[in-house]
């Protein structure tokens, strides 16, 4: 407090207080509070926030990760269907695709060497896929391909519908699971030349350590 003089002998006691000028003013903090660590004050993170965290270091990875999975799995299909159509009898799709490639050939291929030419396309598309070389042949092979595999659909409806076109058989339904296939093809094709996989990209920036959408 600061007194002021009243004209009496004794200077009279003055209620207010006024702030010293040039002095910092430095906010009131209790002593229990100086002796918390810096950690224990910060503000605790919500669950909310905890999840939104987690879901984004997630994101990130999938975002990072998925072109080189879906590249390697889609290899590992192609390789595998691929090497069971050298060994007779090992393939379910075997009798169908010699069928279908001596039709294409216009007969002019018998249906059992047929079927070898297509292990071999087939293993080749997988083995330059699963190890990430010269991917715009293999994107080529695969895509002619799977425009052969789809023609049974028409060539032999019969065998692939049990009532056209609205009840696929065995064979038609492993033939139609194809056009997830031909997807992830395009979806690889569209990043060999520094191109995004994502057609509707969200802003997002990290700002201050947080995510801004």
């Amino acid at each position: 407090m600061m007194t002021r003089a009243t004209g009496t002998a004794h200077p009279r006691v003055d209620p207010f207080a006024y702030p010293q000028i040039g002095l910092p003013q430095i906010p009131w903090t209790s002593d229990e509070e100086d002796r918390k660590p810096a950690r224990a004050r910060r503000p605790k993170r919500s669950l909310a926030d905890s999840y939104r965290r987690t879901e984004q270091r997630i994101v990130e990875w999938m975002a990072a990760s998925g072109i080189v999975l879906l590249r390697v799995s889609l290899g590992i299909v192609f390789l595998w269907f691929g090497a069971l159509k050298f060994v007779p009898g090992m393939s379910p799709a075997e009798h169908l695709a010699g069928e279908t490639m001596a039709r294409l050939c216009f007969g002019l291929i018998d249906p059992k060497a047929a079927l070898i030419a297509l292990a071999f396309w087939e293993t080749a598309v997988g083995v330059l896929l699963v190890l990430g070389v010269h991917l715009r042949v293999a994107l080529v092979l695969l895509l002619l391909q799977m425009a052969g595999t789809l023609t049974p659909l028409a060539l032999f409806p019969s065998v692939t519908f049990t009532r056209f076109p609205f009840e696929p058989t065995m064979e038609g339904q492993y033939i139609l699971k194809n056009l997830v296939l031909i997807s992830a093809a395009i979806v690889i094709g569209g990043t060999l030349r520094g191109g995004s996989p994502v057609a509707e990209r969200r802003i997002g920036c990290r700002c201050h350590g947080e995510y801004r959408q």
